[in-house]
Order: structure tokens, then sequence, then C-alpha cells
């Protein structure tokens, strides 16, 4: 009996790794097809823009599947370190491929795709464990489930903002040539950026306040520097939209703050989450 139920976990293992192999090779495959549509200094319309697109919804399924062997624990949800870094790369992904089917937003696939065949190898060579209980209250579910789409949001703002900074350098060097002419009107791309940002500030706002409402004390529970860096990307956040609003920032300013706000962001939760389970083994 041991040695079936040993063979059978080696077999699933195995499966496991031919799963995320193939996976990676279609996430790089997508990045790289988008890649070349947005670089190519000839026409790409030999370069159909749907087949990135489809390459990476197979990659995400495939990443699905991972995600549900590595995660879906009999005590809970295991949400380890790596795990959560491949959880929101995934739903980066996802957001980023569903709106590339109404809205020209793709080409942020160039970063967000490969990062996550990232994530797949580094949650295949790192496993952990770090349960969330299934007898876990209903504000500690919604703030995990609002944080991660928070994440996944204003990390694709972020890339955004980063791309809107090479077309608005371009643009001021009068160098509109090359990929820039494939990318949407300046207008438009701000547009964007500022839809991601709002609807992510949502639901930061969300995270938080479910995240006070199941927090007992942040000092034992070890969440002191994550919460106080969550409310600072918050408040970075909160001024970059009210800034919009009030004097219709745009530009470098806007794109200033949004990846001022996305820094510490990720050091609020990926940074503390990483010195709690890498360093002190917590």
């Amino acid at each position: 009996m041991r040695e079936t139920k040993r063979y059978a976990m080696i077999l699933r293992h195995m499966n496991m790794i031919t799963i995320t192999y193939i996976a990676v090779t279609l996430y790089f495959a997508a990045g790289l097809l988008i890649g070349l549509r947005l670089f190519s200094r000839e026409r790409v319309s030999s370069i159909p823009r749907k087949l990135g697109i489809s390459l990476g919804f197979g990659a995400l399924l495939l990443h699905a599947s991972v995600l549900y062997q590595e995660m879906i624990a009999n005590a809970g949800l295991n949400l380890s370190f790596f795990n959560a870094i491949s959880l929101t790369a995934f739903t980066i992904s996802a957001l980023l491929l569903v709106s590339s089917l109404t809205k020209p937003v793709e080409n942020l696939g160039i970063v967000a795709l490969p990062l996550s065949a990232l994530t797949l190898l580094l949650e295949l060579r790192f496993p952990g464990s770090d349960l969330l209980s299934d007898n876990a209250s209903w504000a500690l579910r919604l703030h995990v489930i609002s944080s991660m789409l928070a994440y996944a949001l204003l990390t694709l703002a972020s890339v955004q903002a980063l791309l809107l900074a090479v077309q608005d350098n371009h643009l001021r060097r009068h160098h509109p040539g090359g990929f820039i002419r494939t990318l949407p009107p300046l207008q438009t791309m701000e547009s964007l950026l500022f839809e991601m940002i709002g609807l992510g500030f949502v639901l930061l706002t969300i995270a938080l306040f479910s995240g006070f409402i199941y927090l007992e004390d942040m000092f034992a529970q070890h969440v002191v520097h994550k919460t106080i860096l969550s409310i600072l990307a918050w408040i970075a956040f909160a001024i970059l939209l009210w800034g919009r609003f009030r004097f219709g920032w745009r530009g470098r300013t806007a794109i200033r703050w949004t990846l001022i706000g996305f820094v510490v962001l990720m050091l609020a939760y990926f940074g503390s989450k990483a010195i709690l389970e890498l360093v002190l083994g917590r």
C-alpha cells in the first residue's frame, strides 16, 4: 500500500512538472510574439494579434491547474511565499488577457507573461506551506481576495506607466518611430492607466478595511510593517487620483506617483512575507 501511494505521489509530481514546463513555454512564446509585433520595424500584420493572446490563454489554463494542485490542501489554502507570488502573477495575466479582448493592452504582456512563467518555475523549485484554514473568517477571506486583485491591477498599472514613460520620452524627443507607432495614442494610454489605478485603489481600500476587521494585535501577528506600508501605498495612490481629479495630473507626474505607490505596495506584501517565511521561518 505504501509503495502504491509513493508511486502515485511520484507520478503526480512528474505530471505537474510536465504541465509547468508546457505552461512556461507557452507564456514565453506568447510574450515573444507580442514583443515581435511591438518592436518589429516592418509591418506586423503577418503575425496575428490573436495568436499571442491565444497562447497566453493556453498557458493560463495550465497555470491554473498547477495552482490548484499546489494550493488546495485538506486543511485549507496553501498561501506560501512562492505560491502567493504565482497566484498574483496568474491574476495579473488573467486580467491582462481578458482585458486585451476589448482593449489595446496586450503589449503589457511582454513583461507580465514572462514573469508569470518565472513564478511557475519558482513555485516548482521552492515548495512551501502557509495554510489559510477552512475556518478562516469572512473578513480574512475577503482581505486575501481583494489584496490579490489589488496587487494584480496595480502591477499592471505600473507596467503601463513604464510603457507610457517610454512613449512620452520618444514623443518629447520627436522620435515617434519604431514600436511607438504600434501603441495606442498617448491619451488612450493615460486613460487606461487611470482606469487600472482607480479600480485597483478601490480593491486596495477594501483589502485594508477587511484587514482591520480580523486584525487583533498587529505586533503579535507580525503584520505591523505590512500594515504601515500598505497604508503608505494607499496614500500615494489617493494623492495621485486626487491630483488627477483636481489638477489634471498626467505624464511624468502620474508615472512617478504610480511607481512610488507600486514599489511601496510590493514591499508591504511580498517584502514582509519574504522576511517572515524565508528569513525568520515563520
